[in-house]
């Protein structure tokens, strides 16, 4: 996994891997939904279909982009103060090529989130 600035500005984690195991982007969803829901300090609440959302108000995709989605939760640690509403919740985007999945994240404000997203990735990479 690296890490670097999205659009030059927001501290991203992403990786990329090749299909295998996973043939399609429901079978990464439904991995990281078992980890949110294996994890009682994590709450899911969504997953959005961002390819079909913006195709339907006529943006631009990427050719070649054959699925987007994002699976969206919250970890439930602590509220230290009201800053931290607006860096929550989490979302881990999945987009998908013809030969690979792009697997990537905002780096949150916290480490312990940090490394649980991280840890995810890596099993999601190694199984």
């Amino acid at each position: 996994m690296e890490k670097k600035l999205g659009l030059d500005k927001y501290p991203i984690y992403t990786t990329r891997i090749p299909k295998g195991k996973f043939s399609n982007t429901k079978e990464i969803l439904d991995f990281f939904r078992n980890k949110i829901d294996e994890n009682p300090k994590v709450q899911y609440i969504a997953t959005f279909d961002h390819l079909n959302h913006t195709k339907s108000i006529g943006g631009d995709i990427p050719e070649g982009i054959l699925d987007i989605q994002n699976i969206i939760f919250c970890f439930g640690f602590q509220i230290p103060n009201d800053d931290v509403v607006a860096v929550r919740p989490r979302s881990i985007g999945i987009v998908e090529y013809a030969d690979s999945f792009v697997i990537n994240f905002l780096e949150p404000p916290g480490a312990t989130p940090n490394q649980v997203m991280a840890q995810w990735i890596e099993e999601l990479e190694n199984s």
